[in-house]
């Protein structure tokens, strides 16, 4: 987001964390549904977006459109928080829309960590995630912007069905609809990160060759969270192809200690001379 919007989002966010710290894990559900359902709305009605978000309009006036648009069609608290975000600037319709879902998305997350849950469902979008990369023919399927998303969402809830936490389910309908425009892959990776940070964790991707034990597992978590000064979730994935060692991806730092990669540079240090 440019400067105007990030400021905007950051007068949103903070009153939505001074109703989170109270709120009940059903209400915050109620208020993540009805961002979530704005914020599809928005991305259907570019003239609704463009007109919310038009400069030339008084922040009082655009929230007072909405207003009337969500008058007894959402809680409170959503309509507060909407508003508030209609009367902020924008730099951009686009990302007026962006800040509507990203906050949907917080609701859904404090939602899971007030009922205790956010740890559970950090991981099963993460094992979602594996599991959907492990099946090509799956993730083709659910890759495809070209097929309904209620098509799609109704497959994921089939496969997920008890299996995993309502509010995994819904990110991943949120991951479909391509979150903040990215791919599914890269929703789900984007929203396991955020479930970590609202947990004040930074996630570590991990490629082995053979699994990790828990304690070899605790012990990089360990190491990792005293070179970044943060706690560590570590995420495995098992790839037999890298022959040993292991990769470690936090945030853009990549440590490779792969013999895959030994080998390859070795390979092209041979092919120099």
């Amino acid at each position: 987001m440019q400067a105007a919007s990030r400021e905007s989002y950051a007068a949103a966010y903070e009153r939505f964390e001074a109703y989170a710290g109270s709120a009940e894990p059903a209400s915050l559900a109620d208020t993540a549904e009805a961002l979530l359902s704005v914020a599809a709305l928005l991305g259907r009605e570019p003239r609704l977006r463009r007109a919310l978000a038009d400069p030339a309009r008084p922040g009082e006036d655009r929230a007072g459109l909405l207003g009337n648009l969500l008058a007894g069609k959402v809680g409170a608290e959503a309509q507060e928080l909407l508003t508030t975000m209609a009367s902020g600037r924008w730099s951009t319709p686009s990302e007026l829309l962006e800040a509507t879902e990203r906050l949907g998305v917080e609701a859904l997350l404090a939602s899971a960590d007030r009922a205790g849950d956010l740890g559970e469902v950090e991981d099963e979008l993460f094992r979602f995630g594996q599991l959907v990369s492990g099946d090509p023919g799956l993730s083709s399927v659910l890759a495809d912007s070209i097929a309904p998303p209620a098509q799609r969402a109704e497959l994921t809830r089939t496969l997920l069905a008890g299996k995993a936490k309502p509010a995994t389910v819904r990110l991943v309908e949120v991951a479909l609809a391509g979150f903040g425009g990215r791919s599914f892959s890269g929703s789900l990776t984007r929203l396991v990160e955020l479930a970590a940070d609202r947990r004040d964790r930074q996630v570590a991707y991990v490629t082995v060759a053979a699994p990790l034990s828990e304690d070899e597992e605790r012990r990089l978590g360990a190491k990792l969270a005293e070179l970044y000064g943060r706690e560590v979730t570590v995420k495995q994935t098992v790839n037999p192809e890298i022959l040993g060692g292991l990769s470690v991806q936090v945030g853009s730092d990549l440590y490779d200690g792969t013999v895959l990669r030994r080998l390859n540079d070795t390979r092209n240090a041979l092919a120099k001379r």
